[in-house]
């Protein structure tokens, strides 16, 4: 509806905003009214018997919710699918109901299969793991205790790209939210990923504040965040300063009755927690991962969701999932050690037992992007004699450098001409692994810059013919550009001039 301006009332004092002539609307301003956004259940019909398999091609199934029909809730952007061992595997009936901003679900902000993590997410988070527990006092097990707590069974999303995790994660933390929990962690890779955070949060109807990094707050500083979403990422969570850590600093904040969500996004990220055997020899466990359990194991009434699209590739990277109830009491393994011991014995068929029994207790989910329909043409580069040539003249260079290397090795003393040996094995084979890898990073930007004119040729041609053209950036030299810059004084940044190319590495 239209309303009239209200009349400009004049003064005989100028102020700083009078001073600026302003100019009367010729026309009235609209006004709108707030778009209706309650905060609904999510309605969804339960299906028993589940719905029926769709027809499988190769080893994937067309992927739909088994148990659930939403009101509502549109299709995924994309077609998903999950493998035939996953799909011929009904989840069981949910009974959690979310409560979402009624925009959420109308406007399809979530597809029905991002919808269905929240349900079975807020299903598992009602369960308890049988028996009751108290945190080791040395590793990072929990000791079955008749004074100890009950600890919150947890949730693992195993969806690969394109199935919106971060969404799906926000998605978690506002039913929760909605339901006057307010404070949440939410854990992952590396700094940048706050803006992914942020992006996803917002677009649920959050606010981009909500979500605050827990570097705003020095190491021995207590945070101070009445409630909000603390964000924090797996090198931080394992850093410490004198007494201080980043750990103990998170478990302050959240205190021992904290029921919100943790997120360990990219979970994999503490697969190494229980240590195993490398390359080299047996190896200890990961510090990050071990930060990661011992964060769940002094939080027992926290929500945890774990999510990683490869997650379970390996029985050792499941041992930071303590929350699933895949050892203890009433299970066939009666700590991590045996299960990994156990699981490991069987391979991926064992996994993929693991993998079926979790979805059907509703503790995990798997799907993928759908590939069908989609064609692959490879793009060949034909050397012209004169990139052979730039090739083999780098290729005599690094022979140079290689023959100076261990002329150089023998003037330091690291190996002993005369007799032919080496005196310092380790400084031998630092100084060796550093030529070969520079060696491997310099020739792989050089035939990327080759191939350059006929990729740049072929792009040309798709726009053209009115295509789209993605491409993938990889090494992008992200992390030399920060050095370089870092390095430089004002003076120097001012006329920027900085050697990215491969001759960086000679």
């Amino acid at each position: 509806m239209d309303v009239p301006a209200p009349p400009v009332r004049k003064t005989g004092t100028t102020t700083l905003f009078r001073a600026v002539k302003s100019t009367r609307p010729a026309e009235p301003r609209a006004f709108h009214a707030p778009t209706r956004n309650e905060v609904l259940p999510v309605e969804f019909t339960p299906l028993d018997p589940p719905a029926p398999i769709l027809e499988q091609t190769g080893v994937y199934l067309p992927y739909r919710p088994s148990r659930l029909v939403f009101t509502t809730a549109g299709e995924h952007p994309t077609a998903l699918v999950e493998s035939v061992a996953m799909g011929s595997i009904p989840a069981p009936v949910p009974h959690h109901v979310p409560r979402l901003p009624e925009r959420t679900v109308a406007d399809r902000l979530l597809s029905a299969s991002q919808l269905e993590t929240v349900v079975y997410a807020g299903d598992a988070w009602t369960q308890m793991l049988p028996g009751k527990f108290r945190p080791s006092k040395e590793g990072v097990g929990l000791e079955l205790a008749d004074d100890g707590r009950e600890y919150r069974k947890g949730f693992f999303l195993g969806d690969g790209t394109g199935a919106g995790k971060g969404r799906q994660i926000a998605a978690c933390i506002l039913d929760n939210w909605l339901q006057g929990r307010r404070r949440h962690i939410w854990i992952t890779k590396n700094e940048p990923l706050l803006e992914d955070a942020r992006r996803d949060w917002t677009a649920l109807g959050g606010m981009s504040a909500d979500i605050q990094p827990l570097t705003n707050w020095k190491i021995d500083e207590v945070v101070k965040l009445d409630q909000g979403v603390i964000f924090v990422t797996y090198p931080a969570l394992r850093s410490a300063r004198s007494d201080h850590t980043r750990l103990k600093q998170l478990i302050d904040w959240a205190r021992e009755d904290f029921d919100g969500v943790i997120a360990f996004d990219e979970a994999h990220e503490m697969g190494g927690v229980a240590g195993g055997e490398g390359a080299l020899g047996a190896k200890k466990g990961s510090q990050q991962g071990i930060c990661g359990v011992l964060l769940q194991n002094h939080l027992p009434r926290a929500r945890v969701l774990y999510a990683s699209a490869t997650g379970a590739s390996d029985v050792n990277n499941l041992a930071y999932a303590v929350r699933l109830g895949l050892w203890g009491p009433e299970t066939a393994f009666a700590d991590r050690e045996q299960f990994i011991s156990g699981i490991r014995k069987g391979g991926i068929a064992a996994m993929e037992l693991v993998a079926r029994d979790l979805k059907a207790t509703g503790l995990y989910m798997a799907r993928a992007l759908s590939f069908a329909g989609v064609e692959y043409d490879i793009l060949k580069h034909a050397l012209t004699p004169d990139q052979i040539k730039i090739y083999d003249t780098y290729a005599d260079a690094w022979g140079i450098i290689h023959r100076n290397m261990e002329q150089a090795l023998e003037l330091t003393g690291v190996v002993d001409v005369l007799e032919n040996a080496t005196l310092n094995s380790g400084a031998k084979a630092s100084a060796r692994s550093r030529f070969e890898s520079t060696k491997q990073r310099f020739f792989g930007q050089v035939l990327l810059s080759l191939k350059l004119p006929t990729v740049i040729a072929a792009v040309e041609e798709h726009l053209t013919d009115g295509k789209s053209v993605v491409l993938q950036l990889v090494t992008t030299a992200e992390s030399i550009l920060n050095r370089r810059l870092g390095e430089l004084s004002p003076d120097e940044r001012a006329d920027l001039e900085i050697d990215l190319s491969p001759r960086e590495f000679l």
